[in-house]
C-alpha cells in the first residue's frame, strides 16, 4: 500500500485548523476530505471506502467518540485518530476502548500529527498484509498440499528449494539435505518422495544419531535369529522394508566410519547382508540424507569418509535456516494458527504488533522452536487476539538493536524506543500491568494508555 492511496476523512468544526490539517495531509500524498461536523462525514463515509478517520474530540451535534463510534458500524476496519484542546488520559482511554488508534492533544505540529498518521498508515498496512497473506496461504495449502505436504514458503529460497524438488523427484540419485536443526529436512525428503515415482512404496525413516553402531547396524541391515543377544528371531532392516521405495537417513553426520563404509557398499552395489546372515540381499531403495553438521569440517577432521560424502551428495539440497528467510515467517505463523484453530476447536488470531514482534526474532531453532511458540501462544492466550507483549515473552533474549532505527526521524525512532521499553517492562513483569508501570516508572493509567497508542492492548 502506497501513501497516496491512504483515504484519510478529516472531521474538525475549526475552520483554520480543519483546512490546515488537510493540506498537510495532502502534501505528504495522502487522499484527504474534510468536514466540518460528523453528520456530513458520516454521510460520506456511506458511499465511500476510508483508511483512516481525524476527529476532533469536542463538536456537536455530535461529538469525537459519537462519530468514531457510528464510522465503526459504517466500516468495521476504520482506524481513527482522535484530537482535542482538552484531551485527558481517561478520555484517551476511553477514546482507544471503541477502537480509536491513537489520541493527539493540541497544540502539535505538522510534523507530530504526520507522524502519528503514518504510524497509523502502518497499522493499516499491517492488516492488509495479513489478509493477503490468509489468501495466499490458503492458496499455497491448496496448490502445494499434493505437492510439497506440510511446506510452506514463498522466498526466493524457499521456490528455489520447490523447483529443485520437482526435478529432481523422479531421478533415482541420491540426495543429501543440509540445514540446521529445525529447517524441515524431513519435510523436503517427503516431498521428494510423494513427488517421484516410487510414491506409492514405502518411505522409511531411520534416525542415525539416536542409536549406537550395533543398533543402527541392525536398524539399517537387519539380523538373523541368534546374531547376538536378544536376537531370538530374524528381522528385516530398514533398507529391505524400503526396498522399492525411499529410505530417510536423518544425522547422517553421526554415523561412525566403520558403518559408513557398509553404508557406502549398500549405496554401490545395492547389496547387503543382515546382522549374523551370510546371504547376500539386494535392494532397489532410493536413498536420501539428512544433517546439521557441516559434512566437510568432518571429513577434514578424519570423522567422515570422503568416499560416502560425495557418494551422497549427487543432489545437494542447502536448507537456509528461518533468520535468513524472515519473509516466511508471517505466511508459516498463519499456517500454525490455522492448524491449532482446527485442532483445538477455538479461533485465534496474531495481533499485527506481535506479528512484528515474531518477525523481527532470530529464531535459533528454526520452524520447530517457531511452531512451539505458536502452540504455547494459542493455549496460554485467554483472549482470541494474541498480543504482543505475550508474544514477546515466549521468546529468548529479545533485544533492542539501535541500528534499526539509527537511519530513522528523531520522533519515529523515538517511538519505536518507547515500544520497544514497554514490550521488555510487560516481559520482565510477566504481564503483570501495574508492575511494568513501576518498573517504566509511569502510572498504570498511563500505561494503559500506551498499550493502547502502541497496539499492545490484551
Amino acid at each position: 500500500m502506497k501513501q497516496n492511496k491512504l483515504t484519510v476523512v478529516v472531521v474538525e468544526d475549526n475552520d483554520t485548523m480543519r483546512l490546515g490539517l488537510s493540506e498537510n495531509l495532502k502534501r505528504a500524498g495522502y487522499l484527504a476530505f474534510d468536514f466540518a461536523d460528523g453528520p456530513s462525514a458520516l454521510e460520506f463515509l456511506k458511499n465511500h471506502e476510508v483508511d483512516l478517520l481525524v476527529t476532533d474530540l469536542r463538536m456537536k451535534p455530535l461529538d469525537g467518540l459519537q462519530v468514531l463510534q457510528e464510522s465503526k458500524k459504517l466500516q468495521p476496519h476504520i482506524e481513527a485518530l482522535l484530537i482535542s484542546a482538552y484531551g485527558t488520559i481517561e478520555e484517551a482511554v476511553q477514546a482507544m476502548k471503541i477502537g480509536a488508534a491513537d489520541f493527539l492533544t493540541k497544540p502539535f505540529s505538522g510534523d507530530e500529527f504526520l507522524l502519528r498518521v503514518r504510524n497509523i498508515a502502518q497499522k493499516i498496512l499491517q492488516r492488509q498484509q495479513i489478509e493477503q497473506l490468509r489468501a495466499e496461504n490458503t492458496y499455497l495449502n491448496q496448490e502445494l498440499s499434493g505437492q510439497f505436504g506440510q511446506m510452506v514458503g514463498q522466498s526466493p529460497a524457499m521456490r528455489e528449494i520447490f523447483r529443485l524438488i520437482e526435478t529432481v523427484a523422479n531421478e533415482n540419485s541420491p540426495v543429501l539435505i543440509q540445514g540446521e536443526s529445525g529447517t524441515g529436512k524431513e519435510l523436503i525428503a517427503r516431498a521428494i518422495h510423494q513427488q517421484s515415482k516410487r510414491a506409492d512404496r514405502p518411505f522409511v525413516r531411520v534416525n542415525c544419531g539416536a542409536l549406537n553402531d550395533n543398533l543402527l547396524e541392525s536398524e539399517l541391515f537387519g539380523h538373523e535369529k541368534g546374531a547376538f543377544t536378544g536376537a531370538i528371531r530374524q528381522r528385516k532392516g530398514r533398507f529391505e522394508l524400503a526396498d522399492g521405495g525411499t529410505l530417510f537417513l536423518d544425522e547422517i553426520g553421526d554415523v561412525s566410519p566403520a558403518l559408513q563404509i557398509k553404508l557406502l557398499r549398500v549405496l554401490q552395489e545395492k547389496e547387503f547382508e543382515r546382522v549374523g546372515g551370510e546371504r547376500t540381499l539386494q535392494v532397489d531403495v532410493r536413498v536420501i540424507a539428512a544433517t546439521n553438521r557441516h559434512l566437510e569440517q568432518r571429513i577434514a577432521s578424519g570423522h567422515f569418509r570422503e568416499d560416502l560424502y560425495y557418494r551422497l551428495n549427487v543432489i545437494p539440497i542447502k536448507v537456509p535456516p528461518l533468520r535468513q528467510r524472515k519473509e516466511d515467517i508471517p505466511l508459516l505463523v498463519e499456517y500454525f494458527l490455522q492448524q491449532l484453530n482446527q485442532r483445538r476447536g477455538c479461533v485465534k488470531q496474531l495481533d499485527p504488533a506481535a506479528l512484528e514482534i515474531l518477525s523481527a526474532y532470530h529464531w535459533p531453532g528454526n520452524i520447530r522452536e517457531l511452531q512451539n511458540v505458536m502452540e504455547r501462544l494459542h493455549i496460554i492466550c485467554p483472549q482470541t487476539t494474541i498480543p504482543a507483549h505475550l508474544a514477546a515473552a515466549q521468546l529468548s533474549n529479545v533485544q533492542i538493536n539501535a541500528q534499526d532505527w539509527q537511519h530513522l526521524p528523531l520522533d519515529e525512532a523515538l517511538y519505536n524506543f518507547e515500544k520497544n521499553l514497554i514490550i521488555q517492562a510487560l516481559k520482565k513483569a510477566n504481564g503483570v500491568k501495574q508492575r511494568a508501570a513501576k518498573l517504566l516508572g509511569i502510572g498504570t493509567s498511563a500505561l494503559y494508555y500506551k498499550l493502547e497508542k502502541f497496539g499492545l492492548n490484551t
